[in-house]
């Protein structure tokens, strides 16, 4: 097999959706033995005591985390699609999927838009 370039994978990660991205690398996570996520979380956790609350004060970017879709599934998974502009399947695997983030680094304003749009369709959503 040929070795990949940087820019080779970086390309082949740009045509999966989020769902095939996720799976790629839980199953990474799994073969090598390693965990993506926990460096960002000593990253941050090393750094709030620092910052204190000037942190809180200061934050410009928010994830929009779906916790639950409720009763009305298919009003939320509408509302995921109008969101993300993700394929109805995607949307799908996204809501059965909860809790997941639906948006990441977004401004205040529109993560207030898509809390009470996601809220209005029967879904458990917070802000962080």
């Amino acid at each position: 097999m040929a070795k990949l370039t940087t820019v080779e994978l970086l390309d082949a990660f740009k045509e999966m959706t989020l769902i095939e991205l996720s799976e790629f690398v839980k199953e990474f996570e799994e073969t090598f033995g390693v965990t993506a996520a926990a460096p960002v979380a000593v990253a941050a956790a090393a750094g709030a005591p620092a910052a204190g609350g000037e942190a809180a004060a200061e934050q410009d970017e928010f994830d929009v985390v779906l916790e639950a879709a409720g009763d009305k599934k298919i009003n939320v998974i509408k509302e995921v699609r109008a969101l993300t502009s993700l394929g109805l399947k995607e949307a799908k695997d996204l809501v059965e999927s909860a809790p997941k983030a639906i948006l990441e680094k977004v401004d205040k304003a529109a993560a207030d838009k898509a809390k009470e749009a996601l809220e209005a369709a029967g879904a458990t959503v917070t802000v962080k």
